[in-house]
């Protein structure tokens, strides 16, 4: 009898650690740690060490830019569509109407200092139709997943900037002063540290951070 109650009492201890872990689990930092591993090819691709050297051809540069430039504007308009879609809990339409006004302030911006009228068409290379798609798919979750999916670009290209050697005679120290002063933990680590809270939700979450990352690689890889 002691035996079993003292089984039963493991095992209630057991769960109660298991919940305390995940109450007080980190997620916001732990996709990241987690993840290291590609923040580090990424910034050992070629793209990024011509930049770092200032050696890019600028036609390269400017065929990014304009990548770049069509990926804001179509995630701009999926945060449109969600700001619009997600009316509770609170916290999580105040992100998404916070994001949607943030990104469509720097499109405009962007457009404004690239001559662009509109919204410019813009053929997407294979490596950035596939980001985008992740983007698409996500939208069908639960929103808590398209923060989770729009943090990979928040939190690298701030740690690339901050961990490329770019100098202010560099041609391409523009692009490091622009991204390297970003707190994206401002508007995502206490939400995703509240919303993501079970075993399910962040192995899910995981899995999507990594994928977002590997995007944001292979976008650099193939430009």
């Amino acid at each position: 009898m002691k035996t079993i109650m003292s089984a039963a009492l493991s095992f209630v201890l057991f769960l109660s650690s298991m919940s305390y872990c995940l109450a007080y689990q980190d997620v916001y930092e732990d996709l990241w740690n987690m993840n290291m591993d590609i923040a580090n090819k990424t910034i050992q691709l070629e793209f990024l060490q011509q930049m770092q050297t200032n050696s890019l051809q600028a036609e390269r540069y400017v065929n990014f830019t304009l990548q770049d430039i069509n990926y804001v504007q179509e995630v701009t308009k999926m945060l449109k569509k969600m700001s619009k879609k997600v009316s509770k809990p609170e916290d999580i339409r105040d992100f998404m109407t916070g994001r949607y006004t943030s990104y469509r302030k720097f499109l405009d911006l962007l457009l404004q200092q690239y001559f662009l009228q509109g919204t410019p068409f813009i053929k997407p290379t294979p490596a950035m139709k596939k980001y985008l798609t992740t983007y698409i798919e996500t939208m069908e979750k639960d929103p808590i997943y398209f923060a989770v999916a729009l943090l990979p670009c928040a939190r690298l290209w701030v740690w690339l900037a901050n961990n490329l050697n770019i100098s202010k005679t560099n041609v391409y120290f523009t692009w490091k002063e622009d991204n390297k002063d970003g707190h994206p933990e401002k508007h995502y680590k206490a939400l995703l540290n509240k919303y993501l809270n079970t075993t399910q939700t962040i192995k899910y979450a995981k899995d999507l951070f990594q994928k977002q990352m590997q995007n944001e690689h292979d976008f650099f890889a193939t430009s």
